[in-house]
């Protein structure tokens, strides 16, 4: 069965909402985890059932493309690598950064590479896995330079440990790349999880966007895909009600049939 969750930010943006009712509703919608949630808010999800999924490791527009701020980055991701690691939180999100000087992709890999190493070898030891995520440059985030698969990938690949994974997003790299079943066949060793939202607009997973999510989802069970599925779209109207269709949409008896 397919692992799921949702981000807690999204389906919290611009609402007025009960944190344990919430955490409640989106376990019985049939949600097994949160993503982002704050600190505070562990205990309750915990009780709600609920598996805590990721956490933030830094800010995301000053990443580890820029070797001045290996050592305070390094610093504050082993600081949460150890917050998840005390709090049973699986996983944390790290990111490039936007880009910096005359913003060449080659000398930012070989940064991200040499800067995330250390922490990577830190969460192993911790037993916290590490994700770096690829976020679009064209809408959300001006100059972010993990923008594309082919970045991660290499980031990835260089450092060479099980230990750091992919967070694609399938939201962001519609935006950026579109061709999204092919590229997760093609990196599917590299991914260790996938956020969805709707494209455009990053709204509910329905038939006003773009993106095929149940065939996204029979793909994933098809290459024996392990890891989380985390719902990070704004609901237009009821957030447990959306969470609840994104979840079924993502229900393991998809079938996949292949390309045309």
């Amino acid at each position: 069965m397919m692992r799921q969750s949702f981000a807690w930010w999204s389906f919290t943006a611009g609402r007025e909402i009960e944190p344990a009712a919430l955490l409640r509703s989106a376990a019985a919608a049939g949600a097994q985890g949160v993503e982002m949630l704050p600190q505070e808010l562990w205990p309750v999800a915990r009780d709600a059932g609920l598996s805590l999924v990721t956490l933030t490791g830094h800010t995301l527009e000053e990443g580890f493309n820029d070797p001045s701020r290996h050592a305070a980055l390094a610093d504050e991701v082993r600081r949460n690598i150890d917050a998840a690691a005390a709090g049973g939180v699986e996983h944390v999100i790290v990111f490039s950064g936007n880009r910096i000087g005359d913003g060449a992709d080659g000398p930012a890999i070989e940064a991200c590479i040499q800067g995330l190493a250390p922490a990577v070898a830190h969460a192993e030891a911790a037993g916290v896995g590490l994700l770096m995520e690829l976020l679009n440059s064209k809408v959300d985030h001006p100059g972010h330079q993990c923008d594309h698969t082919a970045f991660g990938a290499a980031v990835v690949r260089g450092v060479g440990s099980p230990s750091l994974k992919l967070l694609y997003d399938g939201y962001h790299m519609q935006l950026m790349e579109g061709d999204l079943m092919r590229t997760l066949r093609g990196h599917i060793d590299l991914i260790g999880h996938v956020h969805t939202a709707g494209a455009p607009g990053r709204r509910d997973l329905d038939d006003r966007q773009e993106i095929n999510w149940p065939a996204i989802a029979g793909l994933l069970t098809h290459l024996g895909y392990g890891g989380w599925v985390g719902h990070e779209f704004i609901p237009r109207g009821d957030p447990v009600q959306a969470l609840g269709a994104a979840l079924r949409q993502f229900d393991s008896s998809i079938e996949f049939r292949g390309a045309a």
